[in-house]
């Protein structure tokens, strides 16, 4: 029996797929030439994403309709995970959204990078025990986020994100990236 959440999931899985193939931002061309910073195609996407996003969790937060449960900021598992992230994404053209996107969209070897990451899950949970006592022990600052460290309200940040966003874009485009 497939529960409202799940459904809801795959519903908001689907559009968000639908959004990445219109956006073009599957392309092996377009996900290189984001990389080497001379098209920011996908990084206004993902700019884009984030920031109505946030607007939206924060609307939700305040209606009561959801409880933000962070995770624990933990400065190890940061600097592993983006390391691994980024050179997955260098190594294969594509990061976690774009690679299932593209095998989608029947780009085979995206395949690939799926498998890759399905086996990074894998070996993460086998290997989450030595993790934990390494590498997820360095610096955890607990659940914390920017609101409540900065101790401001979450929407004087929320103002500020969109502010450096749109100018982001604006000059994105005065340089025609």
């Amino acid at each position: 029996m497939i529960t409202s959440e799940q459904f809801l999931g795959l519903i908001t899985g689907i559009l968000f797929g639908f959004f990445l193939q219109k956006g073009r931002v599957l392309r092996f061309d377009k996900q290189v030439s984001a990389m080497l910073l001379r098209d920011m195609t996908i990084i206004k996407f993902m700019t884009s994403a984030i920031l109505v996003g946030m607007v939206g969790i924060y609307i939700l937060k305040d209606l009561g309709v959801i409880t933000l449960s962070h995770k624990s900021m933990n400065v190890g598992g940061v600097i592993v995970g983006a390391a691994l992230f980024g050179i997955g994404w260098a190594i294969m053209g594509f990061c976690p959204g774009t690679s299932v996107g593209a095998l989608a969209e029947g780009r085979i070897h995206a395949f690939f990078a799926v498998i890759g990451m399905i086996a990074g899950a894998g070996i993460y949970a086998e290997l989450y025990p030595f993790f934990k006592k390494t590498v997820l022990s360095w610096a955890d600052f607990g659940k914390i986020g920017v609101p409540e460290v900065l101790g401001i309200n979450h929407w004087i940040i929320i103002a500020v994100y969109w502010i450096v966003g749109i100018s982001f874009f604006i000059w994105f485009e005065k340089k025609g990236l």
